[in-house]
């Protein structure tokens, strides 16, 4: 009697397991088609030279090893070229292919030629 318990609960956990693994695959077929283009990431900065390290380092550090979805390029531009801010910018740069540091006038450029459709 007391193996029929423990055959039936391993069947049980057994079952459970197989439908996790194939709700796992209809999410993994279902949804990573959706997000195959990326996500792009536009931050601008103005007079950031002392925390503009920190905070991206914290949000390639969520993207890399956190849960958060697949950032294709962030895209960083400095709104006052008075301080060392884009040095920093392209020093991250050859650090990490994702992050993308252009100059105020070339975002707002980028950002008119979106498509509004």
């Amino acid at each position: 009697m007391l193996d029929f318990f423990i055959y039936g609960i391993f069947w049980v956990l057994a079952l459970y397991g197989l439908f996790e693994v194939i709700k796992n695959i209809i999410y993994i077929c279902t949804y990573t088609k959706l997000k195959s283009d990326g996500i792009y990431m536009i931050i601008a900065a103005k007079n950031q030279e002392e925390k503009i390290e920190c905070f991206l380092r914290s949000i390639l550090f969520r993207l890399i090893y956190g849960k958060e979805e697949y950032v294709k390029n962030i895209i960083v531009t400095d709104l006052d070229s008075v301080d060392d801010t884009m040095k920093i910018l392209n020093r991250l740069s050859t650090e990490y292919e994702c992050v993308k540091p252009i100059q105020w006038k070339d975002c707002k450029e980028l950002m008119d030629s979106i498509d509004k459709s």
